[in-house]
């Protein structure tokens, strides 16, 4: 078991263009450092997410709603259809750290 998770040292990963992570699964959980550029095709996600924005400023866009985020304010965004969301990076890049159960 890793207490501190040493995410200097890890290798970024990019799933989409526009899109890059780093990621620690440990005991059936997932920390997901993710850095949004403002080059991120806007794109539906139905995947749920809870965390925390620690640099920058995104919009996201739900069913009928947008809301603006930026640093120090909490997300949390439930799976499924029903709260599907796409995100607009409105700085150079957005930092977020998610938590997330591990796959």
């Amino acid at each position: 078991m890793d207490y501190r998770i040493d995410f200097a040292s890890r290798e970024w990963e990019s799933p989409m263009a526009g899109i890059r992570h780093k990621i620690s699964d440990q005991a059936g959980c997932r920390l997901r450092l993710v850095e949004y550029a403002r080059s991120m095709e806007p794109h539906w996600c139905p995947r749920g997410h809870a965390g925390i924005i620690l640099e920058g400023r995104m919009e996201i866009e739900f069913d009928g709603e947008t809301l603006v985020f930026e640093a120090g304010d909490g997300v949390h965004i439930p799976d499924g259809e029903t709260h599907r969301h796409r995100a607009r990076v409105l700085t150079d890049t957005v930092t977020a750290l998610f938590v997330e159960t591990a796959p």
